[in-house]
This record gives C-alpha cells, structure tokens and sequence, in this order.
C-alpha cells in the first residue's frame, strides 16, 4: 500500500491541532467577576449592555477603573445612555497588554475606541492617546486633550494574547463629548404602555397610587416591571382594598426593580433582587428562578410566572405575570398541612419499612449568584474568563486522528 505523502500527513497534525485547540471566547464580566474592586464598573457594563458588545469584538483593550473611579462618575448624575458613551470610550479597539504598552513605537500611539465606531463621536474625539512617560510610566489621554495625560495605567488584570487585554487605568478619561447629554427613548407613558397589552387593572390601580411616580422616576436610570394580567389583578382586587395607603403603595412599588433586566439576562440568572418597595430594614425582596425558557418570580407566599414580554428595549423592560406577587412583609405564609402519617411497615416488607425522604422545598435551597455577577457556568471558566472547551471540536479531533491512522496504516 503506497504511503500518504508528509505533505499529506503534516496536514492533517495540524488540522488535528487547530480542532483540539478551540477558539478561545472571552466574557468580560467573567473576567472582571472575581475583582471586587471593578464591581461598580462591571455592574454598568452589563447595565449598559457593553459587556456582550466586548464579547462578540477581537482585538480590543478595556480601561478599567476601580470603585473609588466609578464613584467619581457616578456623582455627575449622567443618565444611562451617556454611562454608555462614557464606558464605551474606555474600550480601544486594538490589543494592549502590559508590554506593548511600554514598547510603544515613538512612545505615542493613537486608538480608536468603541465611542467612536458608534458615530456620536466627531472628529478626533473618539480617539485616545497613549504615551510611554519616562521612569517606566504609561499615560493615557483623549486625542483632542490639552496638557499631560490625565490618567495612568496602573496594572494588567488580564490578558488573552491578541484577543482581549483588561487594565487598569488611574482615573476616568475625561470627554466632553462622552459626557454630553444624550437623548434618550421618547416619553413613555408606563400605565399606557400596560393597558394596552393585558395588565390594564394593575395601570389603573397604579395610576391611582404615589407609587406611579416611583416607577417614573426610575424609568431613565433603569427599570423592569412585573405586572400581573388582569384576571390575576381582578382577583387579587378585594385583598389589595383591605390594605393600608402604606401597604398599597410598597405592594406596587414591590412590582418594579430599579435596574434593567433584559430576558435574556433573566433566563441566565438566578438570585434575590431588590425592587421599589425596598428600604433598609424592609427587604422587600423578590427571588428570581429561571428553568430553561420559563421565568419565575418567587416570594416567601407566592410563585408567579412571566407569561409574556410586553417591552424589552433598554432602559425598560415590562413582563406580565399570572399573579399577583405578594411580599411576606404585608402577607403571611399559608400553613403548611401536616403530612398524612405513614402507612405501618410490615415486618415481611423490609423494603418497605422506611418512606421516602421528603423532597427539600425551594425555600432550602441555597440562593445563586446575584443577577448582575456572572451566571452559574462561572465556576467552569478559568480566572481569564476565558472557555477553552469545545465539545464539537473535541469530537471533530477524534474523527481526525482516526482519519490520520488510517493514513498511515
């Protein structure tokens, strides 16, 4: 039997290798999730949904800054849509790690940044500048700044070669032109925006309520709404007038959670959240579970389940429910019946002798990672964040080797 040639052979090594060695895919809040002190700046790229952004991009570089950094832009009270174009300007769309950062050719280059692919941004205004300082030091500065660099880079936090690089930088770069207002969706009118789609007794009960303005007022910062349809709410109606004016108001307010929650986040995170109603000693909190594409938000009395997306585009999110969410803070919990006693064993059963363990209920059952950390498969990645297991790629690999062995043989 004639031989395959090297050439033939050398082929299909490396197409072994390549199958084995998977691409890797990086997740930017994965690799932020176990540094405490990024937790404000992560929490805004999921908010501000750049984080898949980052995902999907090659090549890119993220200026993180700590806690202390988000605080100080935090103060200025900038809406959500301008958070973005700020965040978005930390984000170069080119690869710096710690070494060529400090072997810049002609100690300065210019990057592009996510603000600036967005198109807001005019001229120069998109682009940042780094320069190799003496004494080993590296500044970072928009293009079109005057004077010395403004920030530092501080330390890498990672790096996958080529792919992403996370570093850390001393302070915000400061934009203008980031910071400027920006324009967000048209007035929406939240109580209009339910009654057309099945929650119409919940609007008008909450038309009626101090607590309609609540929901407003956290429209812009973020907002996702659970309003439970109108057989639900009609039904409910009689318990809900028994309630004082107090009562009524956090039961509604408990329907509302002060960030926005896409779908997709829901379907991937499980764990409390807080809502509207919360305030210090009054937890006031809701629990989310998901269960493939079923969604559900359980109380201590009560478990009620997404039936439908009403509004889904940031910073607004509204879900109907099929009941009403009751928190423990104003209602009490059904007594539990008592189990019916066992039947009695028979000394010629053995197997018999013992019932069965009773299942755990989900109140025992330990709480998941928070809704804004990373989901439940963050324990399978490495530090980098990084997954470096392909399933297919694996079985691909498999099917090669046996390819190539027949080859040879």
């Amino acid at each position: 039997m004639q031989l395959p040639s090297s050439a033939t052979v050398v082929a299909v090594v490396l197409s072994v290798v390549f199958l084995i060695c998977a691409t890797e895919a990086h997740n930017i809040t994965h690799i932020l999730a176990s540094h405490t002190q990024f937790s404000t700046f992560n929490h805004y790229l999921t908010t501000t949904h750049l984080a898949a952004e980052i995902n999907r991009r090659q090549t890119i570089t993220v200026c993180v800054v700590d806690n202390a950094g988000m605080s100080d832009l935090l103060s200025k009270h900038l809406s959500i849509y301008t958070i973005k174009n700020v965040l978005s300007f930390h984000v170069l769309l080119d690869y710096f790690d710690a070494k060529k950062l400090h072997q810049i050719t002609n100690g300065t280059a210019l990057a592009a940044t996510m603000f600036q692919a967005t198109g807001s941004a005019t001229g120069s205004s998109g682009f940042v500048n780094i320069t190799d300082l003496k004494g080993g030091k590296v500044g970072l500065s928009p293009a079109d700044y005057n004077g010395p660099p403004p920030a530092k880079f501080v330390k890498s936090i990672d790096e996958i070669p080529y792919n992403i690089s996370v570093i850390q930088i001393s302070t915000i770069l400061p934009s203008d032109e980031a910071e400027a207002p920006t324009p967000g969706p048209s007035q929406m009118n939240l109580t209009s925006l339910m009654s057309a789609k099945g929650c119409k007794v919940f609007a008008e009960t909450l038309l009626a309520s101090p607590a309609e303005k609540t929901f407003e007022d956290n429209v812009d910062g973020g907002l996702t709404i659970f309003c439970p349809g109108d057989d639900a709410m009609k039904k409910f109606l009689p318990k809900f007038k028994n309630l004082t004016a107090e009562g009524k108001q956090s039961l509604l307010e408990y329907h509302g959670i002060p960030i926005y929650q896409s779908i997709s986040n829901l379907k991937s995170n499980n764990g409390d959240m807080n809502t509207l109603a919360t305030d210090g000693a009054k937890k006031y909190a809701v629990v989310i579970q998901n269960d493939g594409e079923d969604v559900t938000i359980k109380t201590k009395i009560v478990k009620a389940k997404i039936t439908a997306t009403l509004v889904d585009k940031l910073p607004l999110a509204i879900y109907s429910l099929d009941k009403v969410l009751l928190p423990k803070e104003l209602f009490k919990a059904s007594p539990t019946p008592a189990p019916a006693p066992a039947p009695e064993a028979h000394a010629e059963s053995p197997k018999h002798s013992k019932s069965p363990p009773a299942p755990a209920s989900p109140a025992d059952s330990p709480a998941d990672s928070p809704a804004d950390g990373p989901n439940g498969d963050a324990d399978d990645l490495k530090d980098s964040g990084a997954v470096k297991y392909n399933a297919g790629a694996s079985l691909a690999a498999v099917f090669s080797l046996w390819f190539a062995f027949n080859l040879l043989m």
